[in-house]
């Protein structure tokens, strides 16, 4: 037997092994996968600008509301807007995702309020009309305890959470939920905002035009 081939002192029901060293190759594997191993977690981990898993996730929320979005293009943040869109079940589903990912841990599950205000009832401070409540999305009250979402969602989706917390009103039963806050205001159902909300200046001109063409007097 060489030397090359030396048994260990073990014998398992006669079976014995050899004592030979690792094979080169394999210790080699093995320091190369360590070596490895350390800057390829902190690459995973930090990596390069655009690299993280974190900027992957917001490129692909970005591509999907693109997608999502062509059909209705970039949405204004108006009282026309919010009101139309409150009784489109399409788009509310739309509304209601965005507000069971982002609202539900201060207004609850079903808007019935839980450390923010309930949501369901007449009762508000900082909305008179419908697209008041998109306002507030955007731009936070209360010095900040309703955060500011303006930098954080779509154009499009605080319209649509927005119509969607408008269809709420009165979803849930008298009494229930979070009692109103002493200083707010009951207010009605949701108007219909004037007809000429909404449209663009262009649009507006040409009546603008009508309405001084009748008040200058006939030569």
């Amino acid at each position: 037997m060489s030397e090359k081939d030396q048994l260990t002192t073990h014998n398992y029901d006669g079976i014995q092994e050899y004592d030979n060293p690792m094979p080169g190759w394999w210790i080699m594997l093995f320091w190369g996968c360590i070596f490895f191993a350390f800057p390829y977690w902190l690459y995973y981990e930090s990596g390069v600008p655009g690299r993280s898993i974190y900027d992957q996730y917001k490129e692909e929320v970005a591509d999907n509301l693109r997608l999502q979005f062509a059909e209705i293009g970039e949405l204004q943040l108006n009282s026309a807007t919010v009101y139309k869109y409150k009784d489109d079940p399409k788009w509310l589903k739309v509304g209601e995702s965005v507000f069971q990912m982002h609202c539900v841990a201060c207004h609850a599950e079903k808007a019935e309020g839980k450390v923010g205000p309930n949501l369901t009832d007449d009762y508000w401070i900082h909305v008179k009309e419908i697209g008041d409540i998109a306002t507030v999305v955007e731009k936070g009250a209360n010095g900040q305890a309703m955060p500011a979402w303006g930098n954080r969602l779509h154009p499009n989706e605080i319209v649509l959470v927005a119509a969607y917390v408008a269809s709420l009103q009165g979803s849930l039963p008298e009494g229930t939920g979070k009692p109103p806050e002493p200083n707010a205001k009951k207010i009605g159902p949701w108007q219909a905002p004037a007809a000429a909300e909404g449209k663009s200046d262009t649009e507006s001109a040409p009546k603008a035009e009508q309405d001084a063409a009748k008040k200058q007097p006939e030569s």
